[in-house]
């Protein structure tokens, strides 16, 4: 898959403990855009934050600390994100969906060597 130039990032803010069909719901959004074919999405966990209850969300506070503030981004073409978006509607009860463009600089995969990242002479040898 060839990314360059101008794409989307999608961004749910939600907590540790929301679940989807019985699953972690970060988990459902990672499983959903692998299924779908999307570019990459990484799970981001906070440390502390607050939402549309503002109540506090904190490591500091034992009783809260198991439903700590998670961040899922989601990253590639503007026609796919905007395909998965209704999918993204419908999953996230509580929380938060932001929408921005981005300008993609790189996105590169070695596909020689599944699951590891080329070197820089691995790179290098590559091009040529």
């Amino acid at each position: 898959m060839k990314i360059e130039g101008e794409g989307r990032l999608v961004r749910i803010f939600l907590g540790e403990s929301d679940r989807f069909e019985g699953r972690p719901l970060y988990e459902a959004i990672v499983l959903l855009a692998r299924a779908e074919g999307i570019a990459g999405a990484t799970v981001l966990r906070g440390l502390m934050g607050f939402g549309a209850s503002s109540r506090i969300h904190t490591t500091k506070i034992l009783r809260l600390s198991e439903d700590l503030p998670i961040v899922v981004e989601i990253v590639d073409r503007a026609d796919r994100i905007a395909a998965i978006l209704p999918k993204l509607d419908r999953m996230v009860g509580e929380g938060l969906i932001t929408l921005e463009k981005v300008d993609v600089i790189a996105y590169r995969h070695d596909a020689a060597a599944p699951g590891a990242r080329a070197t820089e002479e691995g790179a290098g040898s590559a091009a040529g």
